[in-house]
């Protein structure tokens, strides 16, 4: 028996189609997508034209079996819901409401008392004429199963009307509205919009086509109705006389992409060469995506409830987008796809396709892990989504991660620790709140963009410069690739480029505490884990010291002493002197015979660097 759902296809007004047109239609355009044909579907296509013109017997309305559940179930319900949209939409395109026409809800009002529209009146108006539509489909369905919904016109209204009256074993893998007038207020029935204020439980989806030609839909969809389903806008290009049939709509590729994908899943055998990958090694961007994903998972663990579902949502979109962008920058530089960063694709668009977990991630040395981990520690590794993790629950993911990296869950709890302590320095006792987790993230593509990279030309830090110049192309400063690598780069990046960018009125005082915050708490670890310090570190805060003091010294002759401006580059020059007080007190100043560069030559560097 055929695991494929039930199509169910409704009509508008007229006489049903007693030949089944749009059927051809729909194969004939199922045909061009590439999907299978209909033999294997059971099509049900109930003809309910007499019904609508009036009523037989009293009938009264079937009950809303689909119940809307609690308040913390339709929490959960509705979370669901918008993650299986958002999946659809990443596979059929954006989400185009419309603005309507001028008089487009006064054709479709005038319309409604036309003859040739009795039955659409009958249907709004007249509950028994209502009662016996609904009886007339639900009698041909079965009790349980999965079906795919489309209709047509006022088919559109009648499936709204119906979903919630379907039997509790019916689920709805999809619904497909086409040139519907659900839009206009006058096609209400019975409150419909209050029914239907939160997604049914039994619908996985549903999304609407409205032809820009066609006067029924009065240029705009529905979910002006119903906002939390999708509408989409498409030109068939046909006269307008035509422009409302349902042969017309189910001609369309983007249409029929919908109810293909619905009734057979993804036809995409794209993800099938993909999933084997190739043996070669991993680029930096590749390692840090890794890692950063396996962070992301652990962290996941660590969690429950709300909390947990809506970090598990975020990274199902963002280990989708990661993957994806790789293999997009792959393809185009002509390198092939690594194994382990294959084996993490799977069809986005299909929401109930499982992402793989992430796995373990390999071995990197301690003085390698100090910049990776510190900045995976601070920055958002969901980024764009943005959400709260308490502190000690992104430590035991970050223990559980460097244990399995072989460095020891030690490693992990002095990466927090030494954060705890440069954020303690930095902050001049205003609380361990006062440098903001991700902030970095934000300031380094701020940086970026204000310097024209010239924060990264003095060094290329976690990656040559050419890794890092291919990140910002095909991730931008701002995706959680090439934010990482980017703000990896400014914790690690020597020379006068990197305090010149810092120094700049382009980059916030809030950017700049970020960055001499996560590059002091990478040499706290180091001091930590008994490993060497980085030499660049005071030369960096020294010059950029010099720099700021001299804008300050510059604004201060003739502005006022509250100036935002003034105030900015007071909370600079403040970060750097407790930075420089916190390495001098604690043994980490360089010494006279230390292998360090004097200021003399941090500043030529600055200025060279300048010249560039």
């Amino acid at each position: 028996m055929s695991n494929d759902p039930i199509l169910l296809f409704l009509h508008g007004v007229g006489e049903g189609d007693k030949d089944d047109r749009w059927m051809v239609r729909l194969q004939d355009t199922l045909d061009r997508l590439g999907y299978p044909d209909l033999t294997s579907i059971r099509v049900i296509a109930p003809k309910y034209a007499h019904a609508l013109k009036d009523w037989d017997e009293a009938e009264s309305l079937p009950p809303l079996k689909i119940k809307q559940p609690p308040r913390e179930s339709a929490k959960q319900n509705r979370r669901d819901f918008e993650r299986r949209m958002g999946a659809i939409e990443s596979r059929l395109g954006r989400h185009n409401r419309g603005n309507g026409s001028p008089g487009g809800d006064v054709i479709t009002g005038l319309s409604l008392r036309h003859s040739k529209f009795l039955q659409a009146r009958n249907y709004l108006e007249n509950e028994r004429v209502r009662a016996q539509v609904l009886k007339r489909i639900l009698s041909k369905l079965p009790e349980a199963g999965r079906i795919v919904i489309v209709g047509h016109s006022l088919g559109s209204v009648i499936a709204a009307d119906l979903v919630r009256r379907l039997p509790v074993g019916l689920d709805v893998v999809g619904m497909v509205t086409i040139g519907s007038p659900l839009a206009h207020g006058s096609f209400d029935v019975d409150k419909l919009r209050e029914t239907l204020k939160e997604p049914p439980a039994n619908l996985a989806w549903w999304v609407n086509y409205w032809n820009a030609l066609d006067p029924v839909a009065a240029h705009r969809g529905v979910s002006s109705a119903f906002p939390w389903m999708i509408d989409f806008r498409i030109t068939t290009g046909t006269t307008l006389l035509h422009a409302h049939d349902a042969e017309d709509y189910l001609g369309d590729a983007a249409v029929v992409e919908a109810i293909g994908f619905a009734l057979f899943g993804s036809k995409s055998t794209a993800l099938v060469g993909v999933e084997h990958g190739m043996d070669i090694p991993l680029d930096a961007a590749e390692q840090l995506a890794l890692l950063a994903l396996r962070y992301a998972y652990l962290t996941k663990m660590q969690l429950a409830g709300d909390l947990q579902d809506r970090w598990a949502g975020a990274l199902r979109k963002v280990q989708a987008a990661a993957v994806e962008g790789i293999r997009v920058r792959n393809e185009r530089e002509g390198r092939g796809l690594p194994s382990p960063i294959a084996r993490l694709a799977f069809d986005h668009s299909d929401p109930h396709a499982v992402a793989p977990e992430p796995l373990p991630s390999s071995h990197v040395s301690k003085d390698e892990a100090v910049v990776l981990l510190t900045v995976l520690a601070a920055e958002n590794v969901i980024r764009p989504f943005e959400i709260v993790v308490p502190r000690e629950k992104r430590q035991r993911a970050m223990e559980g991660l460097t244990a399995e990296m072989g460095l020891g869950s030690k490693f992990g709890t002095d990466v927090f620790a030494a954060a705890k302590r440069a954020q303690d320095a930095l902050g001049g006792g205003l609380g361990a709140n006062w440098m903001k987790w991700g902030a970095l993230g934000a300031g380094a593509a701020a940086i970026v963009v204000a310097t024209g990279g010239l924060a990264l030309a003095a060094g290329a830090g976690l990656a040559g410069a050419a890794v890092i110049t291919s990140a910002l192309a095909s991730f931008g400063p701002g995706g959680m690739i090439g934010g990482l690598l980017t703000a990896g780069t400014l914790v690690t990046a020597g020379g006068g480029g990197i305090a010149f960018s810092l120094a700049s009125p382009g980059t916030s005082a809030e950017t700049l505490e970020s960055v001499v915050g996560r590059r002091l708490a990478a040499e706290i670890l180091r001091q930590r884990q008994h490993l060497d310090p980085d030499p660049d570190v005071w030369g960096v805060l020294a010059v950029t010291e010099i720099e700021v003091r001299r804008e300050h010294e510059r604004l201060d002759e003739f502005s006022d002493e509250s100036a935002p401006a003034l105030k900015e580059l007071k909370r600079k020059i403040d970060a750097i002197e407790r930075a420089m007080k916190y390495l001098t007190d604690n043994g980490l100043e360089p010494g006279v015979d230390a292998p360090t560069r004097s200021k003399s030559d941090w500043i030529r560097d600055r200025r060279a660097g300048a010249a560039l």
